[in-house]
């Protein structure tokens, strides 16, 4: 196949937006596709394609450029569909999914992902994930959905389990990985390291974050898997000599805090469950914090002990809001796209580019099924590794077995996953129950019915499905 006509829903995104459009249209091997850009917010997938044009006209591309804001318009003939979307208003919406429990006693520690929150924000996203889908296998059936949106698993899951479409899942939190051994590993290697460095999911903290990346992608070869956002350091080596660099690790580990040590401020939950399993889990404590039952007792104030902050929902809308003034800029021509040329990839292009291509690659993390390759993991469970990827599809590394504990973790979420996703399409509040009682940041059937009935309530003008 040497054209593609890609559909990327939720193209007006001000923050997925322009890197994605950058690295799809300078990518060679996409060279005179057609590109059909879609969004709800006529304005912004107006700014979208206007910069997909001024870029591909720059960089002699060729592209065949629409917009619409109606997905079957853009949808047939499509052999590859990239989702990134959100039910808005989103800070405000999550704002809640964190404080209806609070009124019930229950203090999250994030919410978007996991816990009572990332329930509730998989149930708002189902629907819509699901009618994208329902869409494709009417007019595009043989197309892959490469998705960005969260609750990333729990929405490739629901895609898998309740329609015939191809997808992968694509998250960038493996560079918070890269950042961490860096960061780590900083006086072995000559590396910069801030003082009281953080690597929390906040606007603040993205460019420390990317450098460290760099320097940790410039010196070290690792492989991750597990669950996303809950992946765990499988072996790290050193790209030149090959030493395996996990017992320089676990030594720097024991020192943080300590004089001459890493930083305190060092993803402290991340390191204390490397030290407790054996295995440095790699998502970043934000992410990590989401799936474990030990972050929420009000006695033990553990957000205090790992110096957990919320998240920071205003700067966010901020952040929003420049950067839609940045793509509209772009698209007026006030602004050259000439600095989008070397925009870091978000793991799109490469997939678009292969699958249904003629070169194969390795892709360090897609969200599949397991289908055996973590060999204690069920098989339908979306797990999160390295993968081979080409014309004949998707084949995920031989992994074999995680240690027995980050398993039992691993396995917990996944049985829980299925209950929330079956629940988000079906709608049935029993099931809805089940899941909000087996989340392990819930310890009281009444305080779940509790959070359940107001949830509900609050959202019921999100949630079609449940009426």
């Amino acid at each position: 196949m040497s054209k593609r006509k890609i559909v990327i829903i939720g193209a007006g995104s001000a923050s997925f937006g322009p890197t994605t459009l950058a690295t799809i249209v300078r990518n060679q091997a996409l060279r005179g596709s057609e590109l059909a850009l879609v969004d709800l917010d006529e304005q912004a997938v107006t700014n979208a394609a206007r910069v997909a044009t001024r870029m591909s006209d720059a960089w002699g591309a060729d592209m065949t450029i629409s917009a619409t804001s109606d997905r079957q318009e853009a949808l047939p003939g499509a052999t590859h569909v990239v989702v990134s979307i959100e039910v808005p208003p989103r800070e405000e919406l999550w704002r809640l999914d964190w404080e209806i429990p609070v009124r019930h006693g229950l203090r999250q520690p994030y919410s978007e992902n996991g816990g009572p929150g990332g329930m509730m924000h998989t149930f708002r996203q189902v629907p819509g994930h699901i009618a994208i889908a329902k869409d494709m296998e009417e007019l595009c059936p043989e197309a892959w959905v490469i998705l960005f949106s969260n609750p990333l698993p729990r929405l490739v899951r629901a895609i898998r389990k309740y329609t015939n479409i191809k997808v992968v899942g694509k998250c960038h939190q493996i560079n918070v990985g890269y950042a961490l051994v860096a960061a780590l590993l900083g006086k072995k290697y000559g590396i910069d390291v801030p003082d009281n460095v953080v690597l929390h999911s906040d606007p603040a903290n993205v460019a420390v974050i990317h450098t460290l990346s760099q320097a940790g992608r410039e010196r070290f070869a690792i492989t991750s898997a597990g669950l996303n956002h809950f992946i765990w350091l499988i072996d790290i080596h050193d790209r030149e000599t090959g030493e395996d660099l996990y017992p320089a690790l676990r030594a720097a580990a024991q020192s943080a805090g300590r004089p001459g040590g890493v930083p305190g401020t060092l993803e402290p939950l991340a390191l204390d469950m490397f030290r407790l399993f054996g295995r440095l889990p790699i998502a970043g404590d934000t992410h990590l914090s989401e799936y474990l039952p030990w972050l929420y007792d009000p006695a033990a104030r553990p957000w205090e002990t790992y110096q957990l902050p919320l998240y920071d929902w205003g700067g966010n809308e901020s952040v929003r809001e420049a950067l839609q003034s940045i793509m509209a800029a772009m698209a007026s021509g006030d602004m050259s796209v000439d600095g989008m040329r070397d925009a870091p990839s978000e793991g799109a292009t490469e997939l678009i580019a292969a699958l249904g291509g003629d070169d194969a690659y390795i892709d360090e993390t897609v969200n599949v099924p397991n289908q055996g390759a973590i060999s204690n993991l069920p098989d339908e469970t979306i797990v999160e590794l390295p993968a081979v990827v080409g014309s004949f599809g998707i084949r995920p590394a031989q992994i074999g077995a995680l240690p027995a504990p980050i398993a039992e973790l691993c396995r917990r979420e996944a049985a829980l996953v299925e209950l929330v996703v079956d629940a988000a399409v079906t709608g049935d509040r029993d099931i809805a129950l089940q899941a909000l009682t087996l989340d392990p940041m819930i310890n009281d059937i009444g305080r779940a019915r509790a959070i359940l009935d107001d949830y509900l309530k609050e959202f019921a003008k999100y949630l079609p499905q449940f009426r």
